[in-house]
């Protein structure tokens, strides 16, 4: 007979004991969200929408902020489910999840901001090679690395 365990749940510390102050944190990262949301989607639309704003750094501009809303959504919704259903575990398998796309999402924005600093110093060390050294293709390149 050998001597093993497993881990299937994690145990969550709780942020509060009483309702009110569970609801209240529920309300606050309701808010948070929907801000999160509603600016990254302005964001989106804009650059999307905007014919004037199809340059490499509007481009990046909205990679950014798809990558900031896949990184709320990776979290936030699951504290929310917690503070308002008054749960205090997460599945192992989940929360290998959550860490996994978090860090995707996180190292996939500095990246991006790299690439943002790459661009702002090419238009304004080169600004005469900018169109040859971040064409749309090489832009759609470098997006897809990050």
């Amino acid at each position: 007979m050998s001597n093993s365990s497993s881990i299937s749940h994690f145990l969550l510390l709780a942020s509060a004991d009483m309702r009110q102050l569970q609801l209240l944190h529920f309300c606050l990262f309701l808010g948070i969200s929907l801000a999160a949301l509603l600016g990254n989607g302005l964001i989106i639309s804009a650059a999307a929408c905007g014919h004037l704003l199809h340059t490499p750094m509007f481009f990046f501009l909205l990679n950014l902020a798809l990558t900031d809303l896949g990184s709320i959504c990776t979290t936030v919704p699951k504290a929310m489910h917690n503070s308002l259903w008054d749960s205090r575990t997460i599945s192992y398998t989940g929360c290998a999840a959550q860490l996994f796309f978090y860090m995707f999402f996180m190292s996939a924005e500095y990246v991006l901001l790299t690439i943002m600093c790459y661009d702002r110093y090419v238009s304004i060390c080169k600004p005469l090679h900018y169109g040859t050294l971040l064409g749309s293709r090489a832009c759609a390149h470098m997006a897809a690395a990050a």
